[in-house]
């Protein structure tokens, strides 16, 4: 008589654990299984021996040390036709299947009451060892770490998997733990020194789309996301109708996305974005108006742009939408006539993003290495803030003052925004001076009809000449905001006195390469 094959089950995601067990006694198989997985099985009716009885050593130290035994490792290291007189000197039984994921160590230190101990405690070490192990010997061993993988080694049995197919899961296991020792030394390291970048630095990114290609043709792309991720945000959207989304849509709908969102919750929004940079952004009574003060900013350069909303999309709204060609739609929501509405436009991409709390780190490469910051965050309110002019703002100026402040933020450096009644009359974007940004974003205005007198002019760091002040005085502007710092402060004042211009200082600057 043939002896059983043997697979050990110990998962702490125990999806489609029950259906595997299932496969694998329907197959003639030995279930070993450890705790919470073992009572599972059990449960279901399915025959299941505890790891202690097969090792005859008793879990101990509340469950710290379980699987860490030769008759485990042993049965998953021994090589086929290499090791077959030490499984029978010793008496060990080769484990031919493992399925294990490991202790949620992510999600538990993500809870805001979660404790030093309590983490430490999440630190799987068992499963680890296992997964390794196998992975290791997968030209024996199939190795599950993945509950999606199940359905497809359940159907071939009794067979395993191929080669290929086996050497492909032990990449995964490798990976995945590769993955939850860098979730822990990043965790650790952060609560060495709270507030510091962590000396190491672990991503584990899983692609989860290939891109037709890059901000290029002749570039691939794909789009990745980190395992540990919250849920939500724009890499976990699924988009609701439209082609498929390109890497240059993607920058683009993060853009707006987090540009609509850095604007006042309490008032519909609306931002359109082109290559990263806003083209018309407003905030106003009904998201309908919102949309139309943004439009008229920079209709031109809103063709083919993203639209991002911060209200949901009624049929009215996006009737007025589908009027002009837009690349993408973000928004919180829909109604069903709005989506009936966008349904006659089928190659718009229409996307609803869940809400995400904003990462702590932005990555960019740079030839040799990555450089790494905290997130640029705006101060809470006018805790800093200054009024350095003989003259202080009005309370419609100062409005206006902290709308354009939002806004400035999301254009690229050096960044010039006017704006009035809370929308967005000219911006200047990305140029190598700022009194050309000034100029720039003055001329756009003209162009789209747009008169600059008694609007607010707001720069994402310091002005290093008056030039600025003056190109604003010229137009009308009333009050500026910056954050100040420059060795000629005092003649920007100056200048603003000179007009009786009111002046901001913020003490911070945001600047956006």
């Amino acid at each position: 008589m043939n002896t059983p094959r043997t697979a050990l089950l110990s998962v702490s995601d125990k999806t489609g654990i029950v259906d595997l067990a299932a496969a694998l006694v329907d197959q003639g198989w030995r279930i070993l299984s450890t705790g919470g997985t073992a009572t599972t099985i059990a449960a279901a009716g399915l025959p299941v021996t505890e790891v202690s009885g097969h090792t005859g050593f008793p879990e101990i130290m509340d469950g710290r040390v379980k699987t860490l035994h030769p008759a485990i490792h042993g049965g998953l290291l021994a090589r086929a036709g290499v090791d077959d007189d030490a499984l029978t000197e010793h008496g060990i039984t080769a484990i031919d299947l493992l399925a294990v994921n490991l202790y949620p160590f992510a999600a538990t230190v993500a809870r805001p009451d979660c404790t030093f101990s309590e983490a430490i405690e999440q630190i799987d070490v068992g499963g680890p060892a296992m997964l390794r192990a196998a992975a290791k010997n997968h030209g024996r061993v199939c190795v599950l770490t993945d509950p999606d993988d199940y359905a497809s080694v359940a159907a071939g049995l009794p067979q395993l998997p191929d080669p290929d197919r086996r050497r492909a899961l032990a990449v995964k296991a490798f990976a995945h733990t590769a993955a939850y020792d860098g979730q822990i030394s990043q965790w650790l390291s952060a609560q060495a020194v709270p507030g510091e970048l962590p000396p190491v630095l672990n991503l584990s990114l899983d692609r989860i789309q290939s891109l037709r290609y890059g901000e290029n043709p002749h570039q691939a792309a794909g789009l990745y996301r980190e395992r540990t991720a919250p849920a939500g945000g724009l890499a976990g959207a699924r988009p609701i109708q439209g082609k498929a989304l390109s890497y240059n849509n993607l920058l683009d709908a993060d853009a707006a996305w987090k540009a609509v969102r850095g604007l006042n919750a309490g008032q519909p929004a609306c931002v359109i974005i082109k290559h990263t940079n806003p083209c018309g952004a407003a905030q106003a009574e009904t998201i309908e108006a919102a949309y139309q003060a943004a439009l008229a900013c920079d209709p031109t350069s809103a063709f083919g742009g993203i639209i991002a909303f911060n209200r949901q999309i009624d049929p009215s709204l996006a009737r007025l939408v589908t009027q002009r060609f837009v690349e993408v739609v973000l928004a919180p929501s829909l109604s069903v006539e709005a989506s009936e509405v966008f349904a006659a436009k089928p190659n718009l991409r229409v996307i609803v993003p869940e809400a995400s709390p904003a990462t702590g780190l932005d990555l960019r490469p740079i030839d040799g290495g990555w450089l790494v910051q905290q997130t640029d965050r705006p101060a809470p309110g006018e805790t800093d803030w200054t009024v350095a002019t003989r003259r202080a703002p009005s309370a419609r100026e100062r409005a206006d003052l902290h709308f354009a402040w939002a806004v400035v933020q999301t254009v690229r450096s050096n960044a010039i925004v006017y704006a009035r009644d809370q929308a967005t009359i000219g911006i200047g974007a990305g140029q190598m001076s700022r009194v050309d940004s000034a100029r720039i974003g003055a001329w756009k205005a003209a162009e789209a009809g747009l008169d600059l007198a008694d609007g607010v002019m707001a720069s994402d760091a310091f002005f290093p000449f008056a030039d600025s002040i003056e190109t604003a005085a010229e137009r009308g502007i009333r009050a500026v905001i910056q954050p100040g710092g420059s060795m000629r402060d005092q003649e920007v004042i100056e200048a603003c006195d000179r007009h009786d211009i009111a002046m901001i200082l913020t003490g911070r600057r945001h600047f956006r390469h």
